[in-house]
Parts: C-alpha cells; sequence; structure tokens
C-alpha cells in the first residue's frame, strides 16, 4: 500500500488520508492523475518526508504528501 496525505483544498471531495494500492503507480505523476490534480495545484510533493519530483520513483510502503500553494499576506 501507498498512503497519500492530502493537505488543504486538495482534500475538498477527497479525503485526508487514502491508502493505494502499491503496484499500481509508478511515480508521483501517476497518483496526481489518480486523484485528478494538476501538477500546477501541488506546491509541494514529499515522498518520505522528502522534497520529491512528480517523476519520482513510488513504490510499496511509500507515504506521499500533497500540498496546494499557500497564499497569505
Amino acid at each position: 500500500m501507498i498512503e497519500v496525505r492530502l493537505f488543504a483544498t486538495l482534500r475538498e471531495g477527497r479525503g485526508k488520508i487514502i491508502f493505494l494500492e502499491g503496484d499500481k503507480f509508478r511515480c508521483g505523476r501517476d497518483v496526481f492523475e489518480h486523484f485528478r490534480i494538476p501538477e500546477e495545484e501541488v506546491s509541494i510533493f514529499l515522498i518520505n518526508g522528502f522534497h520529491s519530483k512528480p517523476e519520482d520513483p513510488v513504490k510499496e510502503g511509500d507515504i506521499l504528501a500533497l500540498f496546494p500553494p499557500v497564499g497569505g499576506g
């Protein structure tokens, strides 16, 4: 299983923590596509707590965290 943690607006209509079959996803981009999240809507992408790129590989047991751009002032 891959654990996917979505934050802020990315949770809307999706949930907070979702578990996916690890063997169905090769990279972070595959997970984005599964949730229909455009890459430009993900500002920070972590695999096991490390900053990662959408093309970085994911494997069984990984924990992914996706954060949208943060606004404020």
